[in-house]
C-alpha cells in the first residue's frame, strides 16, 4: 500500500469493526452503517453484540419513520450489519474502534489481541475520552497505525470527532482516520495526545470558574446560569448543564483531567460539586443535582429552579460621562445616546461611565469594588446590545446611589439587571479570560491549531464563539489584564497568565518599542 493510498480514507466497500456494544459503541456503528461500510459489531459479554444489532435495527427503524433514511437504505444498511461471536471474526476489518471500558489494562488487553487477528492495514482506534492514547497503544508492535477517534454522545447526532494523535501515531495513520470521518459527514479535528485533548482540556474553566463564584457566596446558580446565557451567550448555564450530563461523570472528567496535569491549579476540582457527587445528587437522572427535578430519570423532566436574583425597576441618569476607550463594551455609547441618555466623552483616562452621583461604572477588569469608593463594575457580554441581561457587582460600602444609577442605566437599555458579590473578574469576564488562557497555552503548547480548537468548542459544547477568535475579538491585552489583575488577589497559581498570552501582550509593545 502506497502512503498516498494509507492515508485516503477508508473505502466504504472495507469493513468497520467496533469493539463494545453500549451507547456510543451502537452510535459509532450507526454512522458506519449509514456512511455505507460493512460493520461488525463484537462485545466481550455473551449475547451483547446481537441485542445490539437488534438496537440498530430499530434505530434505522426510527429514522425511516421521521423520514430521514429511505426504507431501501435501511435495509441495505442492516444486510450489512453483523454481530461476531470473537474477534477472530474481525480479521477483514480495515479499521476497529473500541468504546469499552474507560480501564487502562482493559483497553490494552483488547487491543493486544487484535493486532494478532487483523491484517497489516488494519487501522485500530480507541473512543476514549478521559485515558492517553500513548498509553493504551505502549505495549502494541505496531503503534504507528494507532489513534483515538473521539466521538461526542450521541454519535449519529452531534458532528464533532477528536482524531487524537499518540506519542507514536504515524502521520498517514492519523491522515486516514481524519479522512475517514471526513467522508462520514462528521468535522473532525485534530489534536496531540493531551490530558481532555481539546474539548475536555479547554472547557475546565466554564464550569470552575461559575462553581467558585457559587463557593464565593458571589451568586447563586440561577443567577450565574442565567447571567452566562442571557449576558455570555452560552447555550446552557454550568449547573444546568452539569446537571445534564451527570454530576458524577463531569466532577470525573475533571478530577481525571487535574491528576493527568499533576494537579495543576489551572484545573482544580470544585469541593461543591464533590458535595454533590457524595451526595448521590448527580443531576437529571437522580432527580436532583443543583437543582430538584420533577420527574426523576425522565428525559422531559423540568427544573425546579428559583429564578436568577432581578434588581427591581430603578431611575435611570439623565446623562453621564464616558471616560477613555470602553473597549469591548464602546457598544455601550451609542446605546445610551439611543436611549436618551446624554453623553458627554472624555478620551484621557479611564476606561469608566462617570454617573451623576459620582460614582464609576467600570468594565469588569479582575479588581473588586471594595478597593475604590463608589466603584460598580459591570460584566462582559457576548454582544451588549443582544444581551438581555447584565450583572452588576459592588461591595458593602458602595453607595446605594451608585448601585441605583447603574441599574436604571442598564434598565433604560433594556437589560434585566442581576446584581451580584463582589467578586474579582466577575462571571462572564473571568469564565472567557480563563477559556481565552487555556486556549492560548494548548495552541502555543501544539496541542492543536487554532482553527481545530474554535471548531471544537463551538460543535463540542456549542459555544457561540471559539476563545481564539473571542480573544481576537476581546484585543491582545484584555484576557491577560484581567488574569493579572485576578491573580494579584488570588494568588494560587489558577489565574496566572499562561506564558502564550504574556508572549500575545507584549508583542505589540516590542513591534511598536514602546
Amino acid at each position: 500500500m502506497t502512503e498516498t493510498a494509507s492515508a485516503a480514507a477508508i473505502a466504504p466497500s472495507r469493513t468497520v469493526a467496533v469493539v463494545g456494544t453500549g451507547t456510543m459503541g451502537q452510535g459509532i456503528a450507526q454512522v458506519a452503517l449509514v456512511a455505507g461500510h460493512p460493520v461488525r459489531l463484537y462485545d466481550a459479554v455473551p449475547g451483547r453484540a446481537r441485542e445490539a444489532a437488534d438496537a440498530l435495527a430499530g434505530r434505522l427503524g426510527r429514522l425511516v419513520d421521521k423520514g430521514r433514511l429511505d426504507a431501501a437504505e435501511r435495509d441495505a444498511a442492516l444486510a450489512r450489519l453483523r454481530p461476531a461471536d470473537g474477534l477472530a471474526e474481525l480479521a477483514d476489518a480495515a479499521l476497529v474502534v473500541e468504546a469499552v471500558l474507560e480501564q487502562l489494562p482493559v483497553k490494552q488487553e483488547l487491543f493486544g489481541a487484535l493486532e494478532d487477528v487483523v491484517g497489516e492495514d488494519c487501522l485500530l482506534a480507541t473512543n476514549t475520552s478521559s485515558l492517553s492514547v500513548t498509553a493504551i497503544a505502549g505495549k502494541l508492535r505496531h503503534p504507528g497505525r494507532f489513534v483515538g477517534l473521539h466521538f461526542f454522545n450521541p454519535a449519529p447526532l452531534l458532528p464533532l470527532v477528536e482524531v487524537v494523535s499518540g506519542f507514536a501515531t504515524d502521520e498517514t495513520a492519523a491522515t486516514r482516520a481524519y479522512e475517514t470521518a471526513k467522508a462520514w459527514g462528521k468535522t473532525p479535528v485534530r489534536c496531540a495526545d493531551t490530558p481532555g485533548f481539546i474539548v475536555n482540556r479547554i472547557a475546565r474553566p466554564f464550569y470552575a470558574e461559575a462553581f467558585a463564584i457559587h463557593e464565593e457566596r458571589g451568586a447563586d446558580p440561577a443567577t450565574i446560569d442565567a447571567v452566562l446565557r442571557e449576558c455570555g451567550g452560552f447555550r446552557m448555564g454550568p449547573f444546568e448543564l452539569t446537571d445534564l450530563i451527570g454530576q458524577d461523570v463531569n466532577e470525573a472528567v475533571t478530577r481525571s483531567v487535574w491528576e493527568s496535569f499533576f494537579r495543576s491549579p489551572k484545573f482544580t476540582p470544585s469541593l461543591a460539586q464533590r458535595r454533590l457527587v457524595e451526595s448521590g445528587r448527580h443531576g437529571r437522572k437522580s432527580g436532583r443535582g443543583w437543582y430538584a427535578y420533577e420527574a426523576p430519570g425522565a428525559s422531559s423532566q423540568e427544573a425546579v429552579r428559583p429564578a436568577p436574583h432581578t434588581a427591581p425597576p430603578a431611575e435611570a441618569p439623565g446623562a453621564v460621562t464616558v471616560v477613555g476607550d470602553l473597549g469591548p463594551a464602546r457598544d455601550l455609547v451609542a446605546m445610551m445616546g439611543e436611549a436618551g441618555i446624554a453623553v458627554k466623552t472624555v478620551n484621557e483616562g479611564g476606561p469608566y461611565i462617570e454617573l451623576p452621583g459620582d460614582g464609576q461604572l467600570v468594565p469588569a477588569d479582575g479588581r473588586t469594588s471594595v478597593e475604590f469608593a463608589d466603584v460598580v463594575y459591570f460584566d462582559l457580554a457576548l454582544d451588549y446590545r443582544g444581551a438581555t441581561r447584565i450583572a452588576l457587582s459592588a461591595s458593602e460600602d458602595t453607595s446605594e446611589r451608585a448601585v441605583s444609577e447603574a441599574v436604571g442605566l442598564f434598565q433604560r437599555l433594556g437589560k434585566e439587571v442581576s446584581v451580584i458579590g463582589d467578586v474579582p473578574g466577575m462571571i462572564v469576564a473571568r469564565t472567557v479570560a480563563m477559556l481565552v488562557d487555556l486556549a492560548a497555552d494548548a495552541v502555543a503548547k501544539g496541542v492543536a491549531s487554532p482553527e481545530d480548537i474554535d471548531t471544537a468548542m463551538r460543535l463540542g459544547v456549542n459555544y457561540p464563539l471559539g476563545p481564539v477568535e473571542w480573544n481576537r475579538r476581546l484585543g491582545q491585552d484584555w484576557a491577560y489584564d484581567l488574569l493579572s489583575a485576578l491573580h494579584e488577589r488570588c494568588p494560587t497559581g489558577r489565574y496566572a497568565p499562561s506564558l502564550a498570552l504574556y508572549r500575545q501582550a507584549y508583542a505589540g509593545d516590542e513591534e511598536t518599542g514602546s
